[in-house]
Parts: C-alpha cells; structure tokens; sequence
C-alpha cells in the first residue's frame, strides 16, 4: 500500500489482538458453582487517520471480533475482561469523529458515531490507552473511573488549555443521536453531558475534577447489577423508566519516579426514577426513589519493568456499588448491595518487538456481586497484541 500511495492524506493504523481467558473458580452472582472452559478470541480493528490541514483529524475505524463478555456466565459486570469484543467477526463501524483546532489551546471533535468520553476528556489514569485493553490494564474496571463509561454516542465534544496548570473539556453524546423516532435524536431521549477541570502544576502531577449528568445512560458496565440501575430494571420488569442521574469523580496521577506511578479515582453517583412503572394488575413494577453508587480504586504503574516498553500494573479497588437506595423492583429483595466486593487485578505487559506484546493477568474478584455468599471469583487471561 506505501508502494502505491495508499492515500496522500489518510494513514491506515490498526491492531489485532488475541487472547486466552478462563474463569478459574468461583460462584456467579445467583451463588452457583461456575464450571466453565478457557475461550480463545480475537479482535481486530482497522483506524483510518486522514489529515487535511496537518492539525485536524478526521477518525474512523472499524472493528470485528468474537472474545465473549464473562459477565455472561458470572452475572455480574465485576471482573468482565476490557477486550470488548461480540460481533461474532462481523465488520462494524466502530468510531466516526472528526476534531479541529479552534485556536491554539482549544480542540473540538465532532462525534458522528461512536463517541466516548475520553476522545476528548482525559481520564488521568496511565493504564488507560483508549484502546479499551488492547494494551494497558486488562478489565473494563481497571482502565478508568467507570462513571465515564456512561458517555457515549453521538454530539459534540471540546478540550481546551486554560493556562499552562489548567485543562477545561466538556462534552455532550447521545446514544440515539441518529433516531429520528419520538423520545430519542440528540435532545429527546438519553444523553450525557460531561464537564471537567484538570489541574496539572507540572509533567509529574495530574488532579481531576469529573461531573456527569445523564439522562437514562447511567450504566457504568461495571460493578454489580444494581449499579447498572437502566440495564437492571429492564431484565427485571421488562419495563423502562425514565432515570436521571449525577455522577462526581476526582482522579489523579502522580508520577514517582519514571518508573513508578501512583494513581486512583473516587466515583460518586446519584439516580432517580422519575416515575413509577406500573403492571396491569395495578402492582407497582418499580417505584421512584434514589440510589447512590460508590466506586474507588488505586493503582500502581510500573513503566519499562525489567525491560524498555514493558509495563507491569496492579489495580485494588471497590467496583460500583449501592450504598443508599429507596427504589423498589418487583421481584427484588433489596434495593441496596449487602456487602462489598474488592476487585484486585495485576498484570505484565512483555514487549517482544515494537509492534508485539503479550500480557499474563489475572483478577480476583471476592464476595461477586457484592454478596458475601458468593465465592470469590479468579479469572485469567494471556493477551498477545500486534499493532500496525
């Protein structure tokens, strides 16, 4: 293709990523016994990168791959590997966007499909390479404060430079932006609006400040079920419900050394239930009320661990959880989650070339679903990945 000039403005980049992974032992999040077989899935994604001016970016990319979400078989998003990949191989657009400089300090993206909060927002964590765990951290858990993960979709995005210490990015993505239909398009149906102020004195230091407003897009994809609270109500009931939602998140990053990083994030959510779904026996299906969900996590970052380009990572944490709620659901005993669950996760990141890697991981995942009757759960995994 560089033979033939494959395209004078567009450079086409890409990655294919392979990869064992097993749920060793453990109970799902109903208390059942987990008998399951090491998978072996892939991925691969195509980034077409086209440049008219030099500074802007016009992104598109493409994606096919089979790797399985385990949360099918543990039933609980807890300790879901980050290789997000279920189209049974099929060819998908994954990301449209396209960004320009509006002046020297300010960029904005247009998200025609796709669109996800760190494309302009940055998430301070040096295990995030917004590739969703092709490299980095191997959990969607362990990649970034999950409260970013409910924006997404289609809209508008900017980051922008306030000062040398100051970084200001905004953004607002509905995930029905193109439906035309009654209750969705761009301002009739779910979306997220995200505001962020990131504070960064020097190269070693990062503080984010992180607020979220969501309409009916308060998913996280982690945590335990109650915390997915939209998902939730609807595999229970069958019924969706109109649900608003706030959400709070400070990270930071502090690099100790080259070789040393600390960092972590605290997440705040709060969730409401504007009104009460009801059966046709005149039974209340869901209610309105309020829920809180909390997450934390700290991790440690190991740049070039014995060798230049490897990277080793340990994550401890507490995936979203319930800890105040007034909303009730038919069929559910409580609204709230009885215990906490600690997610624990480390990984080694080997580079064999400059285009291969290949990366050991295991997480533990203790009392699933935040319920200490359940056994703790161990998964495993080994990820090769090759980029072009």
């Amino acid at each position: 293709m560089e033979d033939s000039q494959f395209s004078t403005t567009t450079k086409l980049s890409g990655e294919a990523v392979f990869s064992v992974g097993h749920i060793f032992i453990g109970e799902n999040a109903s208390g059942v016994d987990l008998d399951t077989e090491p998978v072996f899935g892939n991925r691969v994604r195509l980034g077409f990168n086209t440049s008219f001016t030099g500074k802007d970016l016009l992104f598109t990319q493409l994606t096919s791959g089979n790797f399985p979400f385990l949360s099918g078989e543990t039933g609980t998003f807890e300790g879901d590997l980050g290789l997000l990949a279920d189209n049974g191989n099929n060819v998908d657009l994954l990301v449209a966007l396209y960004s320009f400089p509006l002046s020297d300090r300010t960029t904005v993206v247009l998200e025609g499909y796709g669109g996800i909060a760190f494309d302009f927002a940055d998430t301070i964590s040096p295990l995030d390479h917004f590739n969703d765990s092709a490299s980095g951290a191997i959990s969607y858990f362990g990649v970034r404060n999950p409260i970013y993960n409910q924006v997404l979709g289609s809209g508008i995005g900017l980051r922008s430079e306030l000062s040398d210490s100051f970084e200001f990015s905004a953004g607002y993505l509905a995930p029905n932006g193109a439906d035309p239909s009654e209750g969705n398009g761009l301002f009739s149906g779910e979306y997220s609006a995200l505001g962020q102020l990131v504070f960064k004195p020097g190269d070693r230091f990062k503080l984010g400040l992180t607020y979220i407003n969501s309409y009916n897009s308060s998913d996280n994809f982690a945590g335990s079920n109650l915390s997915n609270i939209n998902s939730f109500i609807t595999s229970q009931t069958g019924e969706t419900v109109p649900i608003t939602s706030n959400s709070y998140g400070i990270q930071t990053s502090f690099d100790l050394s080259d070789r040393f990083i600390i960092s972590g994030w605290g997440g705040y959510t709060t969730s409401r239930v504007l009104d009460s779904a009801i059966a046709e026996d005149g039974s209340t299906l869901v209610s309105q009320g309020d829920q809180e969900v909390w997450n934390w996590a700290v991790t440690l970052s190991f740049p070039d661990l014995i060798k230049e380009g490897n990277l080793g990572g340990i994550i401890f944490g507490m995936e979203p959880k319930v800890t105040e709620s007034s909303i009730d659901i038919a069929g559910v005993a409580d609204n709230t989650d009885p215990d906490t669950s600690f997610h624990v996760e480390a990984f080694y990141q080997y580079q064999l070339t400059d285009n291969i890697a290949v990366t050991p991981g295991a997480i533990w995942i203790t009392a699933p679903d935040h319920t200490e009757e359940n056994a703790d759960t161990v998964i495993g995994t080994l990820r090769t990945t090759f980029t072009f």
